[in-house]
């Protein structure tokens, strides 16, 4: 078994304000983010984006993260205690944030910007999906120096005691989402990226893959103790809101190669 490293989630006092770790694994995912894209533009001007467009691409992102990330947590995860005290909706900082719901926020974000702009949507999504794996592994770090999200209690030699867990070993599940959404998924999808695609097909690739990576974490995952188990004893709401991305994943992957158009940065 292997001893939790038990972080201060507070990094420094500055007077009544708390720095977090948690928040600066946000940071350091938008800032990760705006570095790869930047260098991805120049690589491949060919795509069209520049730095004004990617400072603009991270900021309507970071809202829609943000946002959408927290309603979304309230909506799917906590929606009785949200409607008993609206105010805990600010209440970021102790964590709380849906993936599901940040990616609908960057979705409507994108739109937005797309329809102000009159860019492709579809081509903002393809340029940004390679980087979003990025940010999805500071936030599972984020949730393990929280001690938040710990999975099932194994007797597997890597287990780990976590101080709000119980007495019990446990599954590092956030190493896992960290592992698998974040550094594999990258890896899958620069990679896939890094040659000319169809469009609309690194951003099926990403629905693919971040639905399969959460649905199989999941099955070591605690769930969310005021959820609990949806169906059959293991069902839990993070699968039931992954399995449509993979489904809808692997349909926008069949259309993106059957019409096999170029991707383009401007409406045409």
């Amino acid at each position: 078994m292997l001893t939790y490293p038990q972080i201060n989630p507070v990094i420094v006092h500055i007077g009544a304000l708390k720095v977090r770790w948690y928040g600066v694994m946000y940071l350091i995912g938008f800032f990760s983010a705006w570095l790869l894209l930047n260098w991805r533009a120049k690589k491949k001007p060919v795509l069209g984006f520049n730095a004004e467009i990617i400072s603009d691409l991270i900021f309507y992102g970071a809202l829609g993260v943000i946002f959408g990330g927290r309603i979304g947590y309230m909506l799917f995860y906590d929606l009785p205690n949200f409607i008993a005290n609206p105010l805990i909706f600010f209440k970021i900082w102790d964590g709380g944030m849906s993936f599901h719901g940040g990616f609908l926020g960057v979705l409507v974000a994108m739109s937005l910007y797309s329809w102000k702009r009159h860019y492709s949507f579809i081509a903002i999504m393809d340029f940004i999906a390679p980087v979003a794996p990025i940010g999805l592994a500071a936030g599972r770090i984020g949730n393990f120096i929280n001690d938040e999200l710990w999975g099932r209690v194994t007797d597997m030699p890597w287990a780990m005691v976590f101080p709000t867990g119980g007495p019990f070993p446990r599954h590092p599940s956030q190493l896992y989402e960290f592992t698998l959404e974040g550094v594999f998924l990258f890896i899958l999808l620069w990679l896939y990226s890094r040659k000319p695609r169809p469009a609309m097909a690194v951003s099926a690739l990403f629905l693919i893959g971040y639905g399969c990576a959460r649905f199989f974490c999941e099955f070591f995952r605690q769930p969310d103790p005021q959820l609990g188990y949806l169906a059959f004893n293991w069902l839990t709401m993070g699968q039931v809101l992954s399995f449509p991305m993979i489904v809808l994943g692997i349909i926008l992957m069949i259309f993106a190669y059957k019409s096999a158009k170029p991707q383009c940065l401007q409406k045409t």
